[in-house]
């Protein structure tokens, strides 16, 4: 948790945990600025006031047959179906789409009282679960009488002067009384592993997705932007997609702006909302800064929407040292890590070059596929080599794993190398390795 506040720590990170004998069962938990454990953490740190994770640890859930367990707010099952809460209170209020309801009743009210909605949310999440099952998932009553227990110490050493950040969907668990020993037992026996945790750097991009390790918020550039431009968030953000627009050669003025600044504010009143969101800003960008056209919206949509933000987290954080070899040879070749694809074409008559030619070759060797050949500039000679890099989250996930085969990149690509050709079973297998 002490690591959250190092200025060289920048969200979107995750926290990684893997077992430490199976570096390949891990799980992500990802943050962004705006993500409300992260300001929860930031708010303690920066102030002197105690903080600490409560949901079961790494350790019971790697040991688990489905690791990346989610937070059990965007989807729970019950009766045997399986639900996302927040939807069928969308549903329920008229709203076909979940996160434009969660907007007006959360995101875009400006009350005075920003606390407000919550608790009618914990009285509808109450609801929800008489509906479908008090435990949504099996898992969760596990889960819920250990944030119980961990409840239970803080009171005991801090009072009532305790906050909890948690799911929605959790809250009606939290405030019903149960007794230690109905908790203890639901933890006795959980199945347990020797387990390793450290932060990771994270992009808008996984956040936006849904399946695999994503957080599933559609729009991670376009809350970042609310979280901090909370003055003036709608003439803000025409701004920033003019700039854009304009960075790409799109013909965009002052006029544009004001005027996609009113069009966005007389939707709203139109459509009956608070402020303009995300879909009254979409549609005043596409009928005043894009003239009608969705080509330069997506562009809109990909780079600011969404976004290729990529986190960084300070070399302190704990590493494996083939992890360590690798940010020291990223470093020294000049190869900072990033979230958007780019070209790299290679000279290998220069000793840098070679030297990262090496070992982009050396991480594919061990499975880590930072960069993938590709065609390079054209010529006849065969010093030149042509790569496209992306660095994607389980990239760190993957380096675990490989540290397996040594503590540098050299190291672990020779015995990786020398493995395989053991394994071979002709000189055609010999020959391509």
């Amino acid at each position: 948790v002490a690591l959250a506040g190092d200025p060289a720590m920048r969200p979107p990170v995750a926290l990684l945990a893997h077992a430490v004998d199976d570096p390949g069962r891990a799980a992500f938990w990802p943050m962004a600025e705006f993500s409300p454990e992260w300001v929860a953490i930031r708010w303690a740190l920066d102030r002197g006031a105690a903080v600490r994770f409560i949901d079961l640890p790494a350790a019971h859930t790697l040991a688990a047959a489905d690791p990346t367990w989610d937070d059990g707010e965007e989807e729970v099952s019950g009766s045997g179906l399986r639900i996302d809460p927040v939807a069928e209170l969308a549903g329920t209020a008229g709203y076909e789409d979940a996160e434009r309801w969660w907007e007006d009743v959360v995101e875009l009210r400006g009350d005075a009282d920003p606390t407000a909605p919550f608790e009618a949310l914990a009285e509808a999440m109450g609801a929800l679960r008489e509906a479908y099952g008090h435990g949504g998932h099996p898992r969760d009553l596990v889960r819920e009488a250990y944030m119980r227990l961990q409840l239970r110490t803080a009171r005991k050493e801090f009072g009532e002067a305790v906050a909890v950040v948690c799911g929605a969907w959790h809250v009606p668990a939290l405030t019903r009384r149960t007794t230690v020993a109905a908790d203890r037992a639901l933890l006795k026996g959980l199945p347990k592993v020797k387990t390793e945790m450290t932060w990771v750097p994270w992009t808008h991009r996984r956040l936006a997705r849904r399946s695999g390790y994503g957080a599933g918020i559609e729009a991670p550039g376009w809350y970042a932007h609310l979280f901090a431009a909370p003055d003036r968030p709608v003439e803000r953000w025409m701004t920033k997609v003019a700039g854009l627009l304009r960075a790409e050669d799109h013909l965009v003025s002052s006029a544009h702006v004001i005027e996609a600044v009113r069009l966005a504010d007389t939707l709203a009143a139109l459509r009956g909302r608070p402020l303009p969101g995300l879909d009254e800003t979409t549609d005043a960008v596409r009928a005043v800064l894009c003239e009608g056209s969705d080509i330069p919206l997506d562009l809109v949509r990909d780079r600011l929407v969404v976004g290729d933000v990529l986190g960084e987290v300070p070399d302190g954080a704990p590493a494996v040292p083939l992890q360590r070899d690798l940010a020291r040879r990223q470093r020294t070749l000049r190869l900072k890590p990033e979230a958007h694809e780019r070209e790299l074409d290679l000279d290998l008559r220069k000793e840098t070059d070679g030297e990262r030619s090496r070992l982009l070759h050396r991480l594919r060797l061990l499975g880590v596929d930072w960069g993938t050949p590709a065609a390079g500039r054209s010529g006849t000679g065969t010093f030149r080599e042509g790569w496209r890099l992306r660095w994607e989250p389980e990239l760190h996930v993957q380096v675990a794993e490989a540290g397996v085969w040594g503590t540098t990149v050299g190291a672990a690509a020779t015995a990786r190398a020398r493995s395989r050709a053991l394994a071979a079973t002709g000189l055609a297998d010999i020959t391509a390795l």
